[in-house]
């Protein structure tokens, strides 16, 4: 969690700088073992000083530009087929005689995903086998062990971004934390798991070398990924935007901090009297200025300095921090980080696929309304329709009760890879479970038609890594209700290749009926038969 002074606010401020102290320089992210998108145009971009030419050589091919008054330059490769072959890159300028041309070693051209959101992204594999899980998470601790001390895929790579936050400014220069990895022994633990298990899926089924940008934080809201031009397009995005911002202004900070200073000396008092009582201490107050909830300082640091880079889209998983932070707004926000991202790139095609919330907490034994978590999830469902070249993992069976950062993201990996397999490489397999399509009342029992319902629904069960099995037992966690809005557990059976009736026997005239509606919806289990979970829903 990051803690803004007045002091680190100016020296974030001043580091947004580009200063070419270097006669010529190229982005941080062009480095070697870097990978470059294949079967589209791949800007190269840097700085030399004003009215330079520069050359850039790669491929077979030779392309040229002129910098600019601010010294930036930008060419465009033509599209690459993919490679395996490591190859150098060169980059030069006539003018600067007294300087060698930049040499980028060991390139390789395949598929480039930028994978983001907030610590289920960010937990690396080295965090993931700290500490062993449960006993529901020993098979995956155990896998995760062995996958970090046998992986050796030196074609599937990954650049992570550094952590900096600008509250601010967008950031021109690419902050890194290391350069392009590999995975490998003594390497391949720093990979995001999630991104990791992804990239080793793609790499299995699409042969070519992939690439991963890691650009995440733990603990961070969606607001402060999207950008500042999303929440300036609508009179509510901007007042929000402002006024969390102005909370910046040096006078504000001052009265923050001073306020805050206050609250440290008073929960010094508390828990030193709660130590003499032997009873439990209060809560250290958090700092007032927290750049994981400043609207664009997280896009501005991690994200706006990586475009134009060629990528063929982006794998999400966030959502967490939003179940106590603007839950009701979270399916609008995704909608300005979609659309703001894509906006950003410029890029004919931008997929983007996210994770659904995955299951956690106690399970409930009675019908409710759900809890911040479910909203969150439902929101999540509801972008679908909104946008498109966008998908959804479900993962509402794979999660952990008291994990938040469950360590099976090996199922993760595999799901969003079928979503990218279909709706990015235009691959025939199923890519989704079924999702929500529309209802109707006949009598005493409500139709449900679903979607992505495979080669037909089914009722399954799923343990471990195991695949999904069918089991002949009744469908669970169907609620339904009539007009007194009293919910009652329904009884559901599959109808056919895409539907489910639902009944409740003392409801004669239901009016709604919901699914999984729950942050652990222990017992759902309705799949379609390539084994993928359907995601909750309400039908109003």
């Amino acid at each position: 969690m990051i803690k803004i002074t007045l002091l680190g606010l100016i020296s974030l401020l001043l580091s947004s700088v580009t200063f070419a102290a270097d006669p010529l320089t190229v982005a941080a992210i062009f480095a070697d073992g870097m990978v470059l998108q294949r079967q589209m145009d791949v800007p190269v971009w840097g700085t030399a000083q004003p009215g330079d030419t520069v050359k850039v050589t790669f491929g077979g091919q030779e392309k040229t530009a002129t910098a600019d008054e601010a010294g930036k330059w930008m060419v465009k490769l033509d599209p690459l087929k993919a490679s395996t072959e490591g190859r150098t890159l060169l980059i030069a300028s006539p003018a600067t005689n007294n300087q060698q041309p930049l040499t980028l070693h060991d390139l390789l051209v395949g598929e480039v995903w930028l994978c983001a959101g907030q610590s289920n992204m960010d937990w690396t594999l080295k965090k993931l086998v700290a500490k062993p899980g449960g006993a529901e998470e020993d098979e995956a601790y155990q896998y995760l062990l062995n996958e970090v001390a046998t992986a050796n895929d030196p074609l599937l790579r990954q650049f992570t971004v550094g952590a900096a936050a600008s509250p601010l400014k967008e950031l021109e220069v690419i902050q890194t934390r290391s350069g392009w990895t590999r995975a490998v022994p003594g390497q391949v633990d720093e990979f995001s798991g999630t991104g990791y298990f992804f990239g080793r899926e793609l790499r299995a089924e699409l042969g070519v070398p992939i690439g991963l940008i890691d650009a995440n934080r733990g603990g961070t809201d969606i607001e402060p990924w999207i950008p500042k031009r999303a929440y300036l397009k609508t009179t509510e995005g901007k007042a929000f935007y402002e006024k969390e911002t102005a909370k910046l202004a040096p006078a504000a900070m001052q009265a923050q901090k001073a306020a805050y200073q206050k609250q440290l000396a008073e929960w010094k008092q508390q828990t030193a009297a709660a130590k003499a009582a032997k009873t439990r201490a209060p809560r250290k107050p958090a700092d007032p200025i927290n750049a994981n909830r400043v609207p664009a300082a997280l896009y501005n640091g991690f994200i706006h300095a990586l475009a134009p880079y060629a990528i063929k889209g982006t794998i999400w998983y966030q959502g967490e921090n939003n179940t106590v932070h603007r839950t009701e707004q979270y399916r609008d926000s995704m909608l300005q980080l979609v659309n703001g991202w894509r906006a950003h790139w410029g890029q004919d095609t931008f997929h983007f696929f996210w994770c659904q919330l995955a299951n956690k907490n106690t399970a409930n034994t009675e019908p409710n309304d759900g809890d911040a978590w479910v909203q969150i999830q439902n929101q999540q469902r509801e972008v679908l329709a909104l946008t498109e070249d966008t998908g959804m993992a479900v993962l509402n069976d794979i999660g952990a009760a008291r994990n938040i950062h469950p360590k099976n993201k090996v199922d993760v990996g595999k799901r969003l890879t079928l979503l990218a397999l279909n709706k990015a490489y235009g691959n025939d397999v199923v890519c989704s479970g079924p999702l929500y399509q529309s209802s109707r009342i006949e009598g005493n029992k409500v139709v449900i038609t679903f979607e992505h319902a495979g080669s037909g629904l089914m009722v399954g069960t799923k343990a471990g890594l195991a695949s999904t099995q069918p089991v002949a037992t009744p469908l669970s966690r169907f609620q339904i209700c009539g007009q007194d809005k009293q919910w009652h557990w329904a009884e559901a059976k599959i109808t056919g290749q895409d539907t489910v009736e639902v009944w409740h026997n003392d409801i004669p005239a239901p009016v709604e009926v919901r699914y999984a509606w729950s942050s652990n919806p222990e017992g759902a289990n309705l799949y379609n038969k390539e084994g993928l979970p359907a995601s909750l829903f309400k039908t109003k």
